[in-house]
């Protein structure tokens, strides 16, 4: 038995040039709609990066804290008065403010965010820095995230040979005497730690008196949602209470609705699926004007209405494969160079790769609904 090669395919083919034109301009569509998850992705994981890692399962912030640069500060004694809950195990400071710093090879004014905290209390989940907490307690010393955006090279292979780096924050001298590793957001370039002392030094407006986050651990077997309920209900209305999954959820949700980047990257998937659906329905519909005498003879020998749409939707379905493959491997490559540019975390997921499948398959179906109207007028009497 010869395999049949199916009617959609040989009809596609014959016109190479226009099947092409039809796999180029899906490829672009899906490396639009590629490019655009991808960096709403980047957005979300870059700026929650610090929140995966911190060690606790409860979060106090300011009512007014909009995200980890937009904190604002409470006082200190409510970390004192949630001590006093029995299924609470500690309670600690932690300062963040997003500071100009000055480049220390190129003294350009570049954005890190800056945090403070009691070296006697590791305050997130990262070894290089657990690893350099005595360097922090002496004056003016602090720890740079070396996958910082910018060329940090020369900085970095003197601290990774025990040298110190010395530059200026806040008209400051300050030293630089170890590493870690974060990375770039789109809030920040990178980030700073150092002890609290340090950071009260460094920044004269923030009082001891108040803290931008408070990271509270509890003891094991408590719940972290109802201990989240039962310091809400305690405590005075200036600080507000959450697990570290909302705290994350803070984050994203203020990135995603209260600023116009998180709109734009969902304009833009929505632009890359209609600039799509247009290329393909010009396609289908140009090919089945050309061919309307032959989908008209088909019809006269007995062919059904539903046999020669089943012709339309299965080019639909071969165009949506043939111009998703190049498509997903070009935003590959891109993402990696991105990637390399921003040190931003732009990775070709399963998940992602799935979804705009299917979205380039109901892009394409959706085409070939519509071009298929025009079978309608494929009439044998009026075109013999």
């Amino acid at each position: 038995m010869k395999l049949k090669i199916p009617l959609a395919w040989l009809q596609l083919s014959r016109e190479k040039n226009r099947l092409l034109i039809a796999m180029a301009g899906i490829a672009f569509a899906d490396i639009l709609m590629f490019m655009q998850l991808g960096f709403q992705s980047a957005l979300y994981a870059s700026n929650t990066r610090i929140h995966y890692k911190l060690k606790a399962d409860l979060v106090m912030v300011s009512p007014q804290a909009q995200n980890l640069i937009n904190l604002f500060s409470f006082p200190r004694r409510r970390l004192y008065q949630a001590m006093n809950f029995q299924e609470v195990e500690s309670a600690d400071a932690l300062y963040a403010y997003l500071v100009a710093w000055k480049h220390p090879e190129t003294r350009l004014n570049t954005r890190l965010l800056v945090f403070g905290f009691n070296p006697a209390k590791p305050f997130i989940n990262i070894p290089e820095v657990n690893q350099n907490l005595d360097k922090i307690k002496y004056s003016d010393t602090l720890l740079f995230d070396k996958k910082s955006r910018g060329n940090y090279k020369a900085s970095i292979a003197k601290i990774e040979k025990g040298q110190t780096v010395s530059t200026e924050i806040e008209g400051r001298k300050i030293n630089v005497s170890g590493l870690f590793t974060i990375g770039a957001s789109f809030a920040s370039d990178g980030s700073l730690i150092t002890s609290d002392q340090n950071y009260l030094r460094m920044f004269t407006n923030q009082s001891a008196a108040k803290v931008n986050v408070g990271l509270i651990k509890l003891k094991p077997g408590a719940d972290p949602k109802q201990v989240a309920a039962m310091l809400k209900s305690k405590l005075p209305d200036d600080v507000r209470v959450m697990t570290l999954s909302e705290f994350i959820e803070l984050e994203n949700n203020h990135w995603a609705h209260h600023t116009p980047i998180g709109f734009i990257f969902s304009v833009g998937t929505i632009l890359g699926f209609v600039v799509g659906t247009v290329i393909v329905y010009q396609i289908l519909y140009s090919d089945v004007a050309d061919h309307l005498p032959e989908y008209a003879t088909l019809k006269a020998i007995g062919f059904k209405n539903n046999y020669l749409l089943s012709v339309v939707i299965q080019e639909a379905l071969i165009l949506a494969v043939l111009g998703y493959l190049p498509g997903c491997a070009i935003s590959a490559g891109l993402y990696a160079l991105t990637r390399n540019a921003t040190n931003l975390p732009l990775f070709m997921s399963l998940t992602r790769a799935i979804v705009v499948l299917f979205l380039t398959i109901f892009m394409c179906l959706v085409s070939g609904g519509i071009a298929v109207r025009k079978l309608n007028s494929a009439d044998p009497a009026e075109i013999f």
